[in-house]
């Protein structure tokens, strides 16, 4: 499929395409024209890409990851190896930190929404 169609079905921009060819993450053949060519598997590994990139890694790590995992699923692929698990391993608890932070703050949110949605009479 040409970047048009791969950027349609994903929702990512042609431009973002192109960066994710030029950083390693995604590759695509050539037609005679000169036109990129996206195996009909590029949508699953750019929802992949996305879902990393929401989860704070950097494309360098992103680069490191892929290869790592299988593009049919996803899932690991036997070419994990160690370092890479322990850097993984570290993203997760970063991530994990994210969350309890963002539950902290919507904690704080829910009690002033509360607070504030109380008649002026029970504010405290």
């Amino acid at each position: 499929m040409r970047i048009g169609e791969l950027a349609r079905r994903t929702g990512v921009s042609e431009r973002s395409l192109r960066y994710y060819e030029q950083a390693g993450l995604l590759s695509a053949g050539r037609t005679p024209g000169g036109h990129r060519e996206y195996a009909e598997g590029a949508a699953d590994r750019v929802a992949r890409i996305q879902t990393l990139y929401a989860a704070g890694l950097c494309s360098e790590k992103i680069a490191k990851l892929l290869p790592c995992m299988r593009d049919s699923d996803g899932r690991a692929a036997a070419t994990a190896d160690t370092y890479l698990m322990t850097e993984l391993t570290w993203e997760r608890a970063r991530i994990d930190r994210m969350i309890e932070d963002l539950r902290r703050s919507r904690a704080l949110l829910d009690e002033v929404i509360a607070t504030a949605a109380r008649p002026a009479d029970e504010q405290p």
